[in-house]
């Protein structure tokens, strides 16, 4: 059926100063970072400093907008964050546009999850697809008035080198590592690690930027140094630097510690009100069928999935872009597989910092279909 797409005041002006700057010259220039926008890698956060709005909201989902039933299908309001959760909607979003699906689709993009947030709370949106540790910070914000429906997107985390002789995650020991974001999920991850490993936080010396582009300029004038990445900025590093490579898939080493039944590292899931489920359980379900689908599709066609990353702003180069996406780790995983992989994965952020999932790790019902 029918898209209609939203763009934030705020992602107008993030696409102006961030989008890929011309051209892929100047290779191993410090300046030649600057041609993937930073919004990428902004879906993994701080949920303490982006939920305020939040606080006082005693009943989440006592949604103050009503569902529209329309001429064409239930329309169902998505949101998501500009980057590889947004990149797994490509083709729906494509397939609304001509009219190929059961429900008619309202779509935005946001640069932050705190965007979001406060638009799922008073029932501005139905559907959001934010990052793992936020799901669980709103189903504490809302008293249960989410639920997670699917995970949409793996681990984006590389570390990237041109250093020769780390093959092991303990070569790492006494090396200074370039990362973004005290206390945020990079940073979370990478302490989990090197604790898995046998090692600690200081073992190793761990330099913050404050954006993700610093840590790929650090790269870009000394490829000896080792940076802590989440694609796409991985891809444009090592596409721009030769000697750049990565070193570890940090996918590949929380599977090494996890085991065959642990958890993943979840970047991505997506969520719907609890009232809206409970009204449009249907539509809810075609959405996931159709998610599903878009995703797939992406994974299958990353040429194609380029060019509509383009057409929708997410990215302004299609090189870079259809690179990157194979290692996006764009997925669909739903009902009792979600539930192992997401549980275990905000079990190990809790240990690591509490706050960061909301405080405390959320009951069996935050799972929609798990059991």
């Amino acid at each position: 059926m029918k898209k209609k797409t939203k763009i934030t005041k705020a992602l107008a002006l993030a696409l102006t100063l961030g989008l890929l700057c011309s051209g892929l010259a100047g290779c191993g220039q410090a300046q030649s970072v600057e041609t993937v926008s930073e919004d990428l890698a902004t879906e993994s956060v701080q949920p303490t400093e982006t939920v305020e709005s939040t606080e006082t909201v005693a009943e989440g989902t006592e949604a103050t907008a009503e569902n529209t039933e329309t001429a064409d299908g239930t329309l169902v309001r998505v949101a998501s964050l500009k980057g590889p959760t947004s990149l797994g909607l490509l083709f729906l979003m494509n397939k609304a546009d001509k009219g190929e699906t059961a429900n008619t689709y309202e779509f935005q993009m946001a640069t932050g999850a705190d965007e979001i947030l406060p638009l799922m709370v008073k029932g501005d949106l139905d559907i959001a697809l934010v990052p793992a540790n936020v799901a669980s910070v709103l189903y504490h914000k809302t008293q249960g008035g989410v639920k997670v429906i699917d995970i949409n997107t793996l681990g984006v985390l590389y570390m990237v080198s041109g250093e020769d002789g780390l093959t092991n995650f303990t070569d790492l020991k006494g090396k200074t590592i370039y990362l973004t974001g005290k206390g945020t999920t990079p940073d979370y991850v990478l302490r989990y690690l090197l604790t898995a490993n046998g090692m600690s936080a200081d073992d190793v010396i761990l330099e913050y930027k404050s954006e993700a582009t610093e840590v790929a300029s650090v790269l870009a004038e000394d490829p000896t140094a080792i940076g802590l990445l989440p694609q796409p900025f991985v891809t444009a590093a090592c596409m721009q630097n030769d000697a750049l490579k990565v070193i570890f898939d940090l996918n590949e080493e929380w599977n090494k510690v996890q085991g065959e039944d642990g958890s993943s590292m979840v970047t991505g899931v997506t969520v719907v009100r609890k009232e809206f489920l409970e009204e449009n359980e249907e539509a809810v379900k075609s959405f996931m069928e159709d998610h599903k689908a878009s995703a797939e599709d992406i994974n299958a066609d990353p040429a194609t999935g380029a060019a509509l990353a383009v057409e929708a702003q997410i990215v302004a180069k299609e090189p870079i872009a259809q690179k990157a996406i194979p290692n996006c780790n764009i997925t669909y995983i739903d009902k009792a597989e979600m539930k192992q992989a997401l549980s275990g994965y905000l079990d190990v952020l809790f240990h690591q910092d509490s706050l960061s999932i909301g405080g405390g790790l959320p009951e069996s019902d935050f799972y929609y279909d798990a059991e």
